[in-house]
């Protein structure tokens, strides 16, 4: 399935895309899709609802995130061998991870919107993963069954406030809308290997990043387990997880994003995002 959540900032209401293109509304089904609607048994329940009997949503309703009340928004760091050379940091022994605060999260067509004082505004396409039920101290051959689902995320970030700074990475990668979502949540039936998937970013039409989830350093059941052991997972938790080379840190010479831009990225079988990026 392809579910997704449609309508006005703070009051999206659940749906699917259908087969034929169309959406259809869930509201009759579930109230939101958030906590306990993520679980197996609801998904399930979704699935055996014949989407032809569900109400057509006409036009082109606003996207929101797929995905209610994320509790946790949690970034992988430096998982991508190429993108940590052209970031001249070394790959990790263990996953870097990072929070990313849930004030970031917004709709995939939203705006990058440049924070006040920022002049390193940069993009990152990435694959999140969104957790389904509980898990804690899973062991990796258990881990997939904790997968609600999968998204294209960009994971924007101000790389002043990120590297150049004082203190943690948080505070370059929190700013208001510097966390698009979607345009869906596909469930893991659809997803043959998350591992082999074809992700690229574009930015006023020039392709920036090419790569695969197939050169990721820490693939996704080892993240799933991985963090399961220092915090418990729960349903709606977001895991993004890294980027491919591409990014504007690691261009030469370095190149940010300006009022005016267009970004679009987009995951083979999970869809694509577009944003005009403004300034506050």
């Amino acid at each position: 399935m392809k579910l997704l959540r449609y309508g006005a900032i703070g009051a999206e209401k659940p749906g699917l895309l259908h087969s034929d293109g169309t959406i259809r509304d869930l509201s009759g089904v579930v109230a939101d899709l958030s906590g306990a609607a993520l679980f197996p048994e609801e998904l399930a329940r979704i699935a055996a609802t014949d989407p032809d009997t569900l109400p057509v949503v006409a036009g082109n309703p606003r996207l929101g995130p797929p995905v209610a009340g994320t509790g946790k928004f949690i970034c992988i760091g430096l998982n991508f061998a190429d993108h940590a050379a052209e970031s001249g940091m070394d790959v990790p022994p263990e996953p870097v991870i990072f929070m990313k605060a849930t004030s970031a999260i917004c709709g995939p067509n939203d705006p990058i919107i440049i924070p006040r004082g920022s002049e390193k505004t940069d993009w990152e396409v990435e694959l999140a993963v969104i957790i389904g039920k509980p898990a804690k101290y899973v062991s990796e051959a258990e881990a997939m069954a904790h997968v609600a689902g999968f998204a294209v995320t960009n994971d924007v970030s101000e790389r002043a406030f990120q590297i150049e700074r004082a203190g943690q990475w948080t505070k370059g990668k929190s700013c208001d809308n510097f966390g698009q979502i979607g345009p869906w949540l596909v469930t893991p039936d659809e997803v043959v290997d998350p591992q082999a998937l074809h992700m690229w970013l574009d930015v006023n039409g020039q392709r920036m990043q090419d790569g695969s989830t197939a050169t990721m350093v820490y693939q996704v059941p080892f993240l799933v387990h991985y963090l399961s052991q220092f915090m418990t997972l729960h349903p709606g938790d977001v895991i993004s997880t890294g980027t491919p080379p591409g990014v504007g840190l690691g261009q030469k010479p370095p190149r940010y994003l300006r009022a005016g831009d267009v970004v679009e990225l987009g995951i083979e079988g999970l869809g694509t995002q577009r944003q005009q990026v403004i300034a506050d």
